[in-house]
């Protein structure tokens, strides 16, 4: 999704209104967050020049954009002045809600990689991102995206500390890390931000992820919220089934799969992308049936537990999910609800070469949530307003005044 795609279908007249009318807003929401007028204002201009046409974001050019000598009034944005990026995340979270909000929602989790040089960037190490595709110098964002039928943003972060950081009371001090911040994996990470969601009442019913998010803490934490996933797993992953489908079936995803009568896969579409629909086989292997109470006292329904099985049927490549899902759902819907997992791949894109996610020049860990969490704001912004802006397009008239 490129900046122009952001945009929506009404009028440029009506879009530069919703988007002046939307900054607006959200420049009052913020302003508490700063105490001071002077910081409030650096954090507007900041803003601004995330928006701005910049094809980079740098903090020179962020500052001649605001009409500053220099990038100091940036960099005591991001290090020096006392406010909290929490406090803004939460925000933007609820701005997303306010206008993507759909109960059907899919929260997705996934991480992406900031390539930097050197060592003293809070994080930073020898990892592999796959924005590379391999291992580099660079430091690890895990994130939430909210993935609604009104659109796509991003509601949380976390930046993930190596345990050569979180060993290392030297390191932690010069990157201003906060003293109750400890290792965490980044399933643990996601966990936290699944949890946040919840507990701020964002509308959502299934989570997925990929492969490194897909066994453990966030399955059972997801059962206990009564919320549907559908969760990446290695293709060494053992499912058992008790009493669903003809077969029995226990073994490894891989050899599950590769058993599998041909009659038992389908072909369908996980999502429109930018090369088309992107049509794969499907198998689905329902497992078991388990009563939704044994995990949440309220929820009367009944839960199944299952595989699901991605072929490309160009090479056959496969990829394995865990699934939770409420008795009755489909195959159709399980593929969608993985499908969204390229919105958050998009996001990135987005989010990097139009917002400048990237273009964070700070070291602390202070400067890291500060940027990502203004352009997290900024992504959210317009993403309210091409979904206001699609609202209020024409509908189409049909070419038979008489056709219904």
């Amino acid at each position: 999704m490129e900046r122009n795609r952001m945009t929506g279908g009404a009028s440029v007249e009506e879009t530069l209104s919703l988007t002046v009318e939307g900054l607006r807003a959200v420049k009052e929401k913020i302003r508490p967050l700063f105490g001071q007028d002077r910081v409030a204002v650096s954090a507007e201009h900041y803003l601004e020049t995330l928006l701005g046409n910049l094809p980079r974001k740098t903090g020179w050019q962020r500052a001649e954009a605001a009409g500053d000598e220099g990038p100091w009034r940036q960099q005591a944005l991001l290090g020096r002045t006392q406010w909290d990026a929490d406090g803004l995340r939460d925000i933007v979270r609820d701005h997303v809600q306010s206008t993507l909000d759909d109960e059907d929602a899919v929260l997705v989790i996934d991480e992406t990689g900031f390539l930097k040089k050197g060592k003293a960037s809070c994080g930073v190490g020898r990892q592999y991102t796959g924005s590379a595709g391999k291992i580099t110098n660079c430091q690890v964002g895990v994130f939430a995206a909210y993935v609604s039928s009104r659109g796509h943003a991003f509601v949380d972060r976390a930046l993930y500390l190596p345990k050569a950081w979180t060993s290392d009371p030297v390191r932690l001090s010069a990157a201003s890390v906060p003293a109750d911040v400890t290792f965490a994996t980044k399933p643990s990470l996601a966990r936290q931000m699944i949890e946040r969601g919840l507990q701020a009442g964002l509308p959502f019913e299934w989570v997925a992820a990929d492969s490194v998010y897909g066994v453990g803490e966030i399955e059972m934490s997801l059962r206990h919220a009564a919320k549907g996933y559908v969760l990446g797993v290695a293709g060494s992953h053992w499912f058992n089934s008790w009493g669903l489908g003809e077969r029995p079936v226990a073994g490894e995803a891989r050899d599950i799969a590769r058993d599998a009568p041909e009659e038992d896969w389908v072909s369908l579409s996980a999502g429109h992308g930018t090369k088309g629909d992107r049509q794969y086989d499907w198998l689905w292997c329902p497992l078991a049936e388990l009563e939704g109470a044994d995990y949440t006292p309220a929820d009367n329904r009944t839960w199944i537990r299952g595989l699901l099985v991605r072929r490309n049927p160009a090479d056959g490549d496969l990829a394995y999910f865990t699934v939770w899902c409420p008795s009755g759902t489909t195959p159709e819907k399980l593929v969608q609800v993985e499908g969204t997992r390229w919105r958050i791949e998009e996001g990135f894109r987005t989010a990097k070469n139009e917002f400048g996610l990237d273009h964070n020049e700070t070291r602390s860990w202070h400067g890291w949530h500060r940027h990502v969490s203004l352009v997290m704001l900024a992504y959210a912004l317009m993403a309210g307003v091409r979904a206001q802006a699609n609202d209020r397009s024409p509908k189409k008239r049909p070419a038979n005044p008489h056709q219904v």
